[in-house]
């Protein structure tokens, strides 16, 4: 262990400018890019499009430069996302912070069975859109094989992630390319102002939000990357060349898509939608070519994400945010009672799935919305250091930047979770307020009170919107 930290440093002043850039681009692009046409074409037009994604890059962006700061202020916090929410809010509030981001990946894993299935379903008529109880059965088997293969102790595979890699970018970039070939201008020019039924420009923009905060999830891995640097100052250009790269990649496979199929068709393809528009343009190979690189794109990021999302509880538990039952770990080194947990969770939403309208827009959303809250509270942390000069020099050197950047951050979250709509909000306090009995638990296990007169009021309201969920899904006052 002394050996490795001794070369840590050599091995950090080793990464290039350029790589370190890709490290931020890897981190971002995933399946969710795959479903981009259908999910901008039911909801805008070319117009709201790009005024969509120009929000989203400008926000995502102040959010990847909040976590670059927050790393270089306060280096010590560095037990993820949810360590900022504790620090700035409480234990309480930093619990919650935890759970939700935890409950997101886990919801996030669903999305990738039920976007396998609907991929395989395009030749499998059983299979639906991954939503029939034959998908849901299968995605089953595959879950807890991979929870069986993960507890074994099989954490890293290089050779797996370089196809990977290769798997989820070639067949985007070949995308773009040809649909830029095959583009039709009279379809394309049709496609700008959108549909009469998708309502006003501005409500035809605030219907993409949760799409892009899902593309982007990773942005928050950018502030990691700061220590495989060779110059502190190639960590923000990377960060911002690597991101604008992402959002030029995310923008061009959404408006390219215009060119292909007029804007009814578009909204209504299966998905992986990318697959319908390129077997538009070039015939059958073209969606079979998408369905491929998607399938081994998602099945070996499955395995990291599974391993990520356990992680979050087992680091919570070794700091006392969750039941130490959570921090154990077999002799392989995996934390098995996290594992479990986060099995158990996607088991359960893939159940769900069978009873929505629509499995994979509803499993989007819910993990879009999950994040949400450990977004806004990192974005407020952010704001609460820089009002008081913590973690600053005497001379306050950043303190206006990261202010600014900081309120700017805080704002577009907030607007995201607005956009997210009541039914999202309800559904995820749904999922938030029964994790205060783990709370409670860690606090026994602590021999402390279990709730401060402040944390009394959080979980009064949780349960309250919990309890108007649960109420309003079973009155069919919202539907998932």
């Amino acid at each position: 262990m002394a050996a490795d930290t001794a070369q840590a440093p050599q091995k950090t002043a080793k990464v290039s400018f350029g790589t370190l850039s890709m490290m931020v681009v890897g981190s971002m692009v995933g399946a969710g890019v795959f479903s981009l046409p259908a999910r901008f074409g039911e909801a805008t037009g070319i117009w709201g499009a790009l005024i969509a994604w120009g929000i989203a890059g400008a926000g995502m962006l102040m959010l990847a430069f909040v976590f670059q700061s927050l790393a270089v202020r306060k280096p010590k916090l560095d037990a993820g996302v949810y360590a900022y929410a504790k620090a700035g809010f409480g234990q309480y509030i930093g619990f919650f912070s935890a759970f939700g981001y935890w409950a997101s990946a886990c919801v996030g894993n669903v999305l990738y069975w039920v976007l396998i299935m609907s991929t395989i379903g395009a030749i499998a008529a059983p299979l639906g859109h991954g939503d029939t109880l034959l998908a849901v059965l299968l995605s089953s088997v595959g879950l807890w094989l991979f929870f069986f293969l993960i507890r074994r102790g099989v954490k890293e595979a290089t050779a797996i992630n370089r196809i990977v890699t290769v798997a989820k970018l070639v067949p985007i970039l070949v995308f773009i390319v040809l649909a830029v070939v095959f583009l039709k201008p009279a379809v394309f020019v049709d496609n700008l102002a959108g549909a009469p039924h998708l309502g006003s420009l501005y409500h035809q923009v605030t219907g993409t939000m949760l799409v892009t905060v899902f593309v982007f999830l990773g942005v928050e891995g950018a502030s990691v990357y700061s220590r495989h640097a060779r110059r502190r100052e190639d960590v923000g250009r990377a960060t911002v060349l690597g991101f604008l790269g992402v959002l030029a990649v995310f923008a061009s496979v959404t408006i390219v898509s215009y060119g292909i199929l007029p804007l009814d068709q578009i909204a209504h393809l299966r998905q992986p939608s990318m697959a319908g528009v390129l077997e538009e343009a070039v015939g059958t190979w073209g969606k079979v070519f998408v369905s491929v690189g998607l399938i081994i794109s998602v099945l070996g990021a499955y395995l990291a994400w599974t391993l990520m999302a356990a992680e979050v509880l087992f680091v919570a538990a070794k700091d006392d945010d969750m039941p130490r039952f959570l921090g154990r770990a077999n002799a392989a080194d995996v934390p098995t009672a996290s594992l479990l947990m986060t099995t158990i969770l996607s088991q359960i939403v893939l159940v769900v799935t069978l009873f929505s309208e629509n499995a994979f827009d509803f499993v989007l959303d819910l993990t879009s919305a999950l994040t949400l809250i450990p977004f806004l509270l990192v974005a407020g942390y952010a704001v609460r250091i820089a009002v008081t000069g913590d973690g600053y020099d005497a001379a306050r050197t950043g303190l206006r930047r990261d202010l600014i950047i900081g309120s700017l951050a805080t704002i577009y979250t907030a607007f995201l979770l607005y956009a997210a709509g009541v039914k999202f909000i309800l559904v995820s306090l749904i999922i938030y307020a029964p994790a205060s009995v783990l709370f409670a638990m860690a606090r026994r296990e602590q021999g402390r009170r279990v709730f401060s007169p402040a944390e009394l009021v959080v979980l009064a309201v949780s349960v309250a919107g919990a309890v108007v969920g649960v109420v309003a899904l079973a009155l069919g006052w919202i539907s998932i």
